[in-house]
């Protein structure tokens, strides 16, 4: 049975989607069979792998019980990378799951049949910590937390890290911290070494060796429908991301 890893971080813009899309990527063209699922309303992880935003079945079919996660799982255009879509529809979720009795659990059940054909699972969360990314916290086993190198970096950090301690004792006693990535990081500026420096004094143990920078090339990727490391895979930021499956791999 493959390991499900929830790429979370309430704080928008810290390089989550990025993450997700570039690893799973990564750990593809490693050979292992990787499911991609983006639980974000905005898509941008579907789009990102050059799928379409109105794919049907997708993710919020998938999670109203509409259609299994067998049927909405669709190919890439890389070899052994999977994606299941989300769409626009999906923000109606964060209004009806709370409605229903248990639907913290809907995603991790809809997710039991098709988990051991896949070596890893990513999941891409929203930018919040409401319903969707509480199924995909109950849905993990693991968590990778990006954190950009700015002044807010550790604003909300507190806050992540209480809802993960609710959610091991209260809904998925099995879910750990894979770790933390230190994203958009511009080793020029001190403010980014005074971060860097700040988050690894804090979180020793967690936080990856591997430090994702700011490059023009990851930025463009997405426009294109396809990873970095697709895109241009000799740039730093193509190094990068493959250093980081590497060291997610090792992690377990």
């Amino acid at each position: 049975m493959g390991t499900v890893y929830a790429i979370a971080n309430q704080k928008g813009g810290v390089g989550k989607t990025t993450t997700a899309v570039n690893v799973a990527a990564c750990i593809a063209e490693a050979g292992y069979e990787t499911l991609l699922i983006d639980i974000d309303p905005q898509a941008n992880a579907t789009v990102g792998l050059g799928l379409p935003k109105d794919a049907v079945p997708n993710i919020y079919d998938v999670l109203a019980g509409d259609a299994t996660a067998d049927a909405a799982i669709k190919p890439s255009s890389i070899e052994r990378l999977h994606v299941l879509p989300s769409s626009a529809d999906l923000a109606g979720a964060n209004v009806e799951l709370p409605r229903q009795a248990g639907s913290e659990q809907r995603l991790r059940e809809a997710l039991a049949p098709v988990r051991d054909r896949y070596a890893f699972i990513i999941l891409d969360c929203p930018p919040s910590l409401g319903p969707l990314t509480v199924n995909a916290l109950v849905a993990a086993d693991r968590v990778i937390v990006p954190v950009q190198t700015e002044y807010f970096a550790l604003e909300g950090l507190a806050g992540l890290l209480d809802t993960l301690a609710l959610i091991q004792r209260e809904l998925n006693p099995r879910l750990t911290i894979a770790g933390m990535i230190l994203t958009m990081h511009d080793g020029r500026t001190r403010l980014a070494r005074d971060v860097e420096r700040e988050v690894r004094e804090h979180f020793p143990e967690l936080v990856f060796d591997t430090v994702i920078p700011r490059n023009v090339r990851i930025g463009e990727a997405p426009s294109y429908g396809r990873p970095v490391i697709h895109h241009d895979p000799h740039c730093v930021g193509a190094d990068a991301y493959f250093e980081l499956a590497k060291e997610v791999a090792a992690r377990g």
